[in-house]
């Protein structure tokens, strides 16, 4: 067996060092160019350049995707784009069109290249047919089933990549044209509209006009809309796989998604492999990816053909609302300093999320309104964008993210 690599996302810096912090082997990221996360905040070539010292400094590695389907237009500024993620010491690029493949081996033929999901590999001979152009790696697709995916990572002469959590698209490995055609936003080249998401109704072509609402919930019926994968169940079965990395979707996500996430598959994986006889998920894991924000779970076709069961309306749920991050601790004054995100209140109870595992319970006795050149203020409750101080004999743990529960509800199958 061999330890798989823990893949996180990151649409920011903020987001890339919590990924680290809470476990990721490698981190994937998106320039400004070439994407298709266009809408992301994503990374200049200098915020690659510092990526790549924070995260080689951790002895982690770094990704930067350009899997867009190039027009003609985009290769005019690309060399310069490859030679700028060359000289960051980027350690691979994910690319998608054959055009953008030959351009990265042309301009930087040390850098090594995995082909993306967007690629749809979903057979060993397309796997051997990347290998012989010079790619180190494949992300297959996602549709494929365990058995799939083992026949293909155990008969060829390339690294396997898939991904184990997060949103999925209703169109073939995201190779989407509803938003081009609905919006002219071009999915595949990093503008996505989310057409699948929007709300439809149906017409019989006899009654033009006559709109029918099929009534599945409250909130109408939804023909395009995934649920989001979730894999944190079958770790067993992808390592018996042989693949050589387990991918977490999400650079649009927030940054207590990617450490949440992050931290649950880092736990799982480690905890399979200290002891493979006697592994059992724990119960908190299933609570935990409750808590952030996501539609409702699937196992995707990984356990075979049953699309039937992916399917579902586009509403988003969670248990718990991401309030804040600790960004430090004033000795002197004897208070934790978090930047708030939520509503965040001394009248309700909060979760402390750190690196370490532990998730504890806490209930915030005052808060100090901390505002550059003026007096602190005491306040019962701030909001997003301020920072506070919470007082405390000691520090709190480094990358802690507070939250609080908004919700009883759990339905994980």
């Amino acid at each position: 067996m061999k330890k798989p690599e823990l893949l996180s996302p990151a649409g920011d810096m903020e987001r890339l060092e919590y990924a680290i912090a809470y476990g990721a082997d490698a981190v994937y990221v998106s320039g400004q160019d070439y994407s298709l996360r266009a809408k992301a905040s994503n990374f200049s070539l200098t915020d690659i350049r510092k990526a790549s010292k924070v995260v080689h400094s951790a002895g982690k590695k770094l990704y930067v995707t350009m899997n867009i389907f190039a027009r003609d237009t985009d290769f005019h500024r690309m060399e310069n784009h490859i030679e700028s993620l060359a000289d960051a010491g980027v350690d691979a690029v994910i690319v998608a069109d054959p055009g953008i493949l030959s351009m990265v081996k042309k301009v930087a033929p040390e850098l090594k290249i995995h082909i993306s999901t967007q690629a749809n590999v979903t057979n060993t001979a397309a796997a051997n047919f990347w290998a012989s152009q010079g790619a180190s790696r494949v992300v297959l697709a996602r549709e494929l089933s365990a058995p799939e995916i083992t026949q293909i990572a155990k008969n060829v002469d390339i690294e396997t990549e898939v991904f184990v959590h997060g949103a999925m698209c209703i169109s073939y490995s995201g190779r989407c044209l509803l938003s081009k055609f609905l919006a002219n936003r071009d999915a595949n080249r990093g503008d996505c509209a989310h057409s699948c998401r929007w709300k439809y109704y149906l017409v019989e072509e006899k009654r033009p006009g006559l709109y029918h609402e099929i009534q599945e919930d409250g909130r109408g019926t939804y023909f395009f809309n995934s649920k989001d994968l979730a894999l944190i169940r079958h770790i067993p079965e992808l390592i018996g796989c042989g693949l050589d990395s387990f991918k977490i979707e999400g650079r649009m996500k927030s940054t207590h998604y990617v450490a949440a996430i992050t931290k649950i598959y880092r736990q799982a994986i480690d905890s399979y492999f200290a002891n493979p006889e006697n592994y059992k998920p724990e119960p908190e894991w299933f609570e935990e990816i409750q808590k952030v924000s996501h539609r409702k779970y699937s196992t995707g076709f990984f356990l075979g053909n049953k699309g039937e069961e992916i399917l579902d309306c586009a509403r988003y749920e969670k248990t718990h609302d991401f309030v804040g991050l600790v960004d430090g601790y004033d000795e002197k004054r004897g208070l934790v300093i978090v930047s708030v995100r939520n509503r965040l209140s001394i009248s309700e109870p909060v979760e402390i999320l750190s690196p370490d595992g532990l998730v504890k319970e806490y209930c915030i006795p005052e808060m100090v309104l901390l505002k550059d050149g003026e007096e602190d203020v005491l306040v019962d409750v701030s909001h997003a964008g301020f920072k506070v101080g919470i007082p405390s004999d000691k520090p709190w743990p480094k990358f802690a993210i507070i939250r609080r529960r908004v919700s009883k509800d759990f339905n994980f199958a």
